[in-house]
C-alpha cells in the first residue's frame, strides 16, 4: 500500500508497505544532479555524495562506516543527471537506528578540509578510471555531442578543474543553494508503517529549513543540435561506438511503446541487433540499444564494440535494422515476446525492496503520483504493431543520427553516409 505525506517544512515522505518482507529500503533523495550545474560547479553534487559519509559533529568517517556495517543490509549513494540519492536496506527492527544515522549525515556533516582533500584524490581517480574504461567513456563523449552547451552534457563526476579546486566553503554554499526542502524526498519501501515512518522523519529531520535568500537552479529544456559524428582516436584493441538520436522524456504518453521498441531493436539477446551483429556475423561481443530519458527530453542509443576492420560493416548493418524497424511492421511474435520480457523484468524488480523504493521515488519526481504495477502492465499490453511502427518512423526516419567512435581510427575511416 502506497501513502504520501508532506511535512510542515515541505519535505515529501512516501512509503510503500510490503508486509511479507523483513527489510525496509530507505532513500533520501534530492532533486538535484549534474544537469543543474554549470562550468564552475560541475561535479559538486557528486562530490557531496561522497562527503556526506566523511564525518559529522559527532561521528568520524570510520564510525559512520562501522555503524552502516553493523546495521547490515546495504548502504550506498548515487548521483545522476537529475537526482542525488542516499539509501540503505536494513532489517525492519533497525529502521529507527538507521534514520538517526541518516539524519546526522544529512544535517550535520562538517565537510572538513582534510577530508575534502582526501576525497578529492579519490574522485580524481574515479574520473581517471572512467577515462581508462572506453565502454564507459564513449557514453560521456556521445552525450556531450548530443547536448552541446546544455547542462545535460555535463558529466556526473565533473571536471578535473572543479574537483581540483573544491573546498568546504563551496560545498556548504552548494547545499544551501540547492538542497531546499521542496527538492527533498524521503522514500521507503518494505515492512513499515507509514504513520510511524512520518513520525520518524519529523523527529529526525527537523533541521531541514529553506534559506529564504537562496534560489535553486531553473532547468531549461534542451534544444536539438545538428547531428555530429566524430572519431576520438585512442590506441585501443576495439572501436567503441554509439549511434543515436533524440528520444522521449520520462513521462511521455508513448513511453511503453518506446520501451517495447527498444527491446525489439536491441534490448535483449533475441533482439534484432544482437542476432544480426553478434549471433549471425560474430562482429561484436557487446551490442545493444538503450534508452536515456530525462524530465523534459531523452535519447535512444545503440552501443557496439567491434574490430577496426569491421566497423563499417557493423555501422551499415545497424542502420539497415534501424531503417527496417521504421518502415516495416514488427511481427506479432516479436511484439508479444517483447511484452513478456518487459513484464518479467518489471515483476522481478517487484521482488526487491530497494527497486520498489527507487520506483516510487521516480514516480513522484516525474509524475507526481504513484503508478501501480497493474497500470504499467495495462499500458504495455495495449501497445499495437501499428503504434510501434508509427513511433519508430517518427524517431528514425526524419532524423540524422549522431555518432561517436573511440578507438584506433582516424577521421575519415568510417563511412557515415548510411546514417543520413
Amino acid at each position: 500500500m502506497y501513502k504520501k505525506t508532506v511535512l510542515d517544512n515541505g519535505v515529501r515522505v512516501i512509503t510503500e508497505r510490503i508486509p511479507h518482507t523483513r527489510t525496509v529500503s530507505v532513500g533520501l533523495w534530492v532533486d538535484v544532479g549534474a544537469r543543474d550545474e554549470h562550468d564552475l560547479n560541475n561535479g559538486c553534487a557528486h562530490f557531496l555524495e561522497h562527503m556526506f559519509f566523511k564525518g559529522t559533529n559527532s561521528r568520524s568517517a570510520q564510525v559512520i562506516a562501522m555503524e552502516l556495517d553493523v546495521l547490515g543490509g546495504t548502504a550506498n549513494a548515487f548521483t545522476s543527471n537529475e537526482q542525488t540519492c542516499f539509501f540503505a536496506t536494513v532489517m525492519d527492527d533497525r529502521l529507527s537506528r538507521y534514520m538517526e544515522l541518516l539524519s546526522d549525515l544529512f544535517l550535520n556533516s562538517v565537510f572538513a578540509e582534510d577530508e575534502v582533500e582526501r576525497e578529492r584524490q579519490v574522485i580524481l581517480q574515479e574520473i581517471s578510471m572512467v577515462e581508462d574504461t572506453p565502454d564507459e567513456r564513449i557514453h560521456e563523449l556521445f552525450s556531450a555531442q548530443l547536448w552541446g552547451r546544455h547542462p545535460l552534457a555535463n558529466t556526473v563526476l565533473g571536471s578535473r578543474e572543479v574537483v581540483g579546486s573544491m573546498n568546504t566553503r563551496k560545498l556548504v554554499d552548494y547545499v544551501e543553494r540547492y538542497y531546499r526542502p521542496e527538492k527533498i524526498l524521503i522514500a521507503a519501501a518494505g515492512n513499515l508503517d507509514h504513520k510511524h515512518f512520518v513520525e520518524l522523519c519529523n523527529e529526525k529531520f527537523p533541521g531541514i529549513r529553506a534559506d529564504e535568500g537562496a534560489a535553486g537552479a531553473t532547468r531549461v529544456m534542451p534544444a536539438e543540435q545538428s547531428p555530429l559524428r566524430k572519431v576520438y582516436t585512442r590506441p585501443l584493441e576495439q572501436v567503441h561506438m554509439i549511434l543515436g538520436t533524440y528520444g522521449l522524456p520520462v513521462d511521455s504518453d508513448d513511453r511503453y511503446k518506446l520501451a517495447l521498441l527498444n527491446t525489439i531493436l536491441g534490448g535483449n539477446m533475441s533482439s534484432r541487433l544482437f542476432q544480426e551483429i553478434r549471433e549471425k556475423r560474430g562482429l561484436a561481443y557487446s551490442v545493444y540499444s538503450y534508452l536515456v530519458p530525462f524530465a523534459d527530453s531523452g535519447y535512444m542509443g545503440v552501443y557496439m564494440g567491434v574490430d577496426r576492420e569491421t566497423v563499417n560493416e557493423a555501422v551499415s548493418l545497424s542502420t539497415v535494422e534501424i531503417e527496417k524497424i521504421a518502415t516495416e511492421p514488427v511481427t506479432e511474435e516479436e511484439l508479444m515476446n517483447a511484452k513478456d520480457y518487459t513484464k518479467v523484468t518489471l515483476f522481478l524488480a517487484n521482488e526487491n525492496t530497494e527497486a520498489r523504493m527507487i520506483r516510487i521515488a521516480r514516480n513522484e519526481f516525474y509524475f507526481n503520483r504513484y503508478i501501480s504495477f497493474d497500470n504499467v502492465v495495462a499500458g504495455i499490453d495495449i501497445v499495437t504493431i501499428d503504434e510501434i511502427m508509427d513511433l519508430s518512423a517518427r524517431l528514425f526516419r526524419d532524423k540524422d543520427f549522431f555518432a561517436a567512435a573511440l578507438g584506433p581510427l582516424e577521421n575519415g575511416d568510417i563511412d557515415w553516409k548510411s546514417l543520413n
